[in-house]
Formats: C-alpha cells, sequence, structure tokens
C-alpha cells in the first residue's frame, strides 16, 4: 500500500474511467478511434485529476504499444532521444506510444525535436496540458494532432468513485469503514471536479480515523478538514483565472447578478481583489456607459473603498458595485465609437486638420490662414454652431450612434433642439 489509493485503483478500461462521456461513450470520436486500434497523434487538455493520464495508458494497452512517458517540466532533448534511439528494437515491435505530461513546459527546440518522428508515424504522441493548448503548444504540433478537451467530472458522477474508493479502503484494512450521512456528497461536490482529489480524500479521511469497537466512522469533519478550500479552480496566470473573469464579465453584461456575484465570490474566495475591481472599472464604462453615467464615478468609488478595506470586508463594496451594473441600463455606444475611430486612424483615415481649428496662439498665426473662420459655440444660441470639426476627406464620418436607452435619448433630443435653433436664414446669435 505504498502508492497512493488513486494509483492503486486506476481503471483499466475505459468504461471505467469516471466522466467523460463526451470522449469515451460509445458514439464518441475518440472512443471509436481507440476501439479501431488506429490512433492519430492527439492533445489532451483539461484539468488535473479528470483521467488524462489513465486514458493514455489504456490506449496504450488497447493497441499494443510501448508506453514511454516523459513529463515536460523535467525532460530534456537527450530523453526524448533516447526514446528515438529505442526505436526499432525487440522492445518497440508494436510501435512507441509517447505520453508527454505537462507539454507547455517543453520549450520550442524540445518540442520540434519531436516533429519527424511523429510525422512518419515512428512515435504516436499523447500529449496532455492543464493549460490551452492553442496559447501553449507550438503549431508545428498543433497541426499534426488532434486536440481533446478534458472536462471536470460532475459530482454525481464522482460519488460513485468516492463508494469504491471506501470500498476498496475497507477491504485492504480489515476494518468496517461507517460513513456519517453526507460524506460521500461532500467529498464529490468539494474535489471540484478532480476525481484524484476525491479519492485521496477518501484515503486520507479513512486513515486519519481511529479504529474503535473494530470500526472506523468518517464523519463530516474529517471530510472537511482534508477538503479544505479543495473545490478551487485557481491559478492567476492560468486559463482558469480568465475563464472565470470572461464568465464574471459576460454575466454582468448580460443583466445576471446571480450569476456575476458567484464568479465575483470565486474570485474573492482565492484572495484576488485586483482583478475584479479593474473588470468593473471597464464594464462600467465599455458595457454601460452613457446609458447611466454616474455608474462610472460610483464603481471607482466602491474600488477604492475595496482597495482600502481589503478582505473580508471589500466584498460588500465589489458586491454593491456588481449588483449596480447588472441592473444598471446598458450601452456600448462609446466603446464602438472610440473602437470605430481608432480603427480609422490606423487605418491612415485622418487627413489635415481644418485651419480654423489649429492653434492660432502665436504670431503669425493670422499670416498662415489659422483660426480665421473659427466660429466661438459660446456666442451662439444652444451654445452650437454648424461649422466644420473633421478632416476634409472624413468630414461625414459618424462614429457615435445614439442608443435607445433614457439617458442617450435625451442627449439626442437636446442636440436636436438646439440644432432646430437655426433656420435658413442664417445665423442665430444670442
Amino acid at each position: 500500500m505504498t502508492a497512493p489509493l488513486a494509483d492503486r485503483i486506476r481503471p483499466s478500461s475505459l468504461d471505467e474511467v469516471v466522466g467523460q462521456r463526451h470522449l469515451l461513450g460509445p458514439d464518441a470520436v475518440l472512443r471509436r478511434m481507440v476501439d479501431s486500434g488506429h490512433i492519430t497523434n492527439m492533445i489532451f487538455y483539461g484539468p488535473s485529476g479528470v483521467g488524462k493520464t489513465t486514458v493514455a495508458r489504456i490506449i496504450a494497452q488497447k493497441t499494443g504499444k510501448t508506453l514511454h512517458k516523459l513529463n515536460g517540466t523535467n525532460a530534456s532533448v537527450s530523453d526524448i532521444k533516447e526514446i528515438v534511439n529505442s526505436l526499432g528494437t525487440f522492445g518497440s515491435m508494436g510501435g512507441v506510444l509517447l505520453y508527454l505530461d505537462e507539454i507547455q513546459y517543453l520549450n520550442k527546440k524540445q518540442q520540434q525535436s519531436l516533429l519527424e518522428f511523429i510525422e512518419n508515424g515512428q512515435i504516436t504522441l499523447i500529449a496532455s496540458t492543464t493549460e490551452n493548448p492553442y496559447f501553449y503548444v507550438y503549431n508545428a504540433i498543433l497541426s499534426r494532432s488532434t486536440v481533446f478537451e478534458f472536462k471536470p467530472v460532475d459530482a454525481a458522477d464522482i460519488e460513485n468513485a468516492v463508494r469504491r474508493a471506501f470500498a476498496i479502503m475497507e477491504q485492504e484494512t480489515a476494518a468496517p469503514i461507517h460513513l456519517e450521512e453526507g460524506v460521500v456528497e461532500a467529498i464529490a461536490q468539494g474535489c471540484g471536479g478532480d476525481v484524484r482529489k476525491s479519492i485521496n480524500a477518501v484515503e486520507m479521511c479513512v486513515l486519519s480515523t481511529p479504529v474503535v469497537d473494530m470500526a472506523r466512522l468518517v464523519t463530516m469533519d474529517a471530510v472537511a478538514q482534508v477538503s479544505q478550500r479543495s473545490a478551487m479552480r485557481y491559478d492567476r496566470d492560468g486559463d482558469a483565472h480568465y475563464d472565470i473573469l470572461s464568465a464574471f464579465h459576460k454575466s454582468v453584461r448580460g443583466s445576471d447578478e446571480n450569476a456575476a456575484l458567484h464568479y465575483l465570490a470565486r474570485l474573492l474566495v482565492a484572495g484576488d481583489i485586483l482583478s475584479p475591481c479593474r473588470r468593473l472599472l471597464c464594464i462600467a464604462t465599455e458595457d454601460i456607459g452613457l446609458a447611466y453615467p454616474q455608474a462610472i464615478p460610483i464603481v471607482k468609488a466602491c474600488v477604492d473603498s475595496a482597495l482600502q478595506l481589503g478582505l473580508p470586508e471589500a466584498r460588500l463594496p465589489l458586491a454593491d458595485a456588481t449588483i449596480l451594473l447588472c441592473t444598471a441600463p446598458k450601452s456600448n455606444a462609446g466603446c464602438m465609437a472610440i473602437d470605430a475611430a481608432m480603427a480609422d486612424v490606423k487605418a491612415g483615415r485622418t487627413g489635415d486638420i481644418p485651419a480654423h481649428l489649429k492653434d492660432a496662439h502665436y504670431g503669425g498665426a493670422k499670416k498662415l490662414g489659422r483660426g480665421l473662420t473659427y466660429h466661438y459655440p459660446h456666442s451662439y444660441k444652444g451654445h452650437w454652431y454648424p461649422q466644420q470639426y473633421l478632416p476634409d476627406e472624413i468630414k461625414s464620418r459618424v462614429y457615435y450612434e445614439f442608443s435607445d436607452n433614457r439617458t442617450e435619448q435625451a442627449a439626442k433630443a437636446y442636440r436636436e433642439g438646439i440644432q432646430a435653433l437655426w433656420s435658413k436664414d442664417g445665423e442665430k446669435e444670442k
């Protein structure tokens, strides 16, 4: 019993793998490929503890290939060359399957050293990564591989693995194990979709529970002690961080305060204050903007309060800001307007600034024709004068369109009102 329980009870067939039915179900592409005995180079992408390594082992067994395993954190080019040198030997008669765990840690040269051999079929590569392969795996490897995404396992599926783990621990320890009500569900729910973590929790619960009257009673208190914060999947530099922020932003934009509070809670429980603060400031201008301009200073005040308070009190102003933005009217008119203007500038659609708008506060400006025909808007009714402001080349360009919310429609009505002060006869002075 020196190996961890999760390794001792590792599945030996695809039917025994917990979860991943979208990959391993009877009609799934990966399952049909494995059952046919003909596999291609693959990349397994997903969080830890969801079966990537287990499935690779089973594939090697079913296809009769010799399994070599390397880990990207410590593998070198010489390790890869050693596997290459084994090609054609008696031990690799059925072909070689290289399982490369955490491929994202290999540099470009190390990954490229595999290309020749995976391209000609001498080595079948199954690489795994917890990070998005489209960001971390070089295109030369990606173009020769099929990406399969492994997902966190549902708690309902994990419950079966937890019960099996308790049953095996009971056999191995030769002492009956009794479970307090809710233990199985608590472990399954608290592992965050990680099957290995749930089985490790079972082992820790059993080994830390003393034998009393020839039996063990695993309590909810024991589960709580071994499962502290175990459901958190969070890495400020990883996919989980950006996925949570994306879900948070989109939930606020979609006016779903319950979902937004959930994702905010994930960030705060992980101790991250700065990320939601920055995102709330962005949302206030990007998605609410001119529909409710007061949201911008209110959110800024909430963010300042949160940063001064720190956790746990910071949760209060951040929750208020989140709910405010969720329930506020929405407008992205300002965002769309500046993006359109910047697109023109980047594309070279600029032109010379009209002479009447150029700086005229220096000697000789009049000789250059600067500011001669400029009309000071405050000198006219409505504080407006119909003069050209854009360069000639784009003088008719429209970047901002009034949205249909009350605030912007009021601004539109005001604009139309002051323009109406002008008649066909010309200027309307104060």
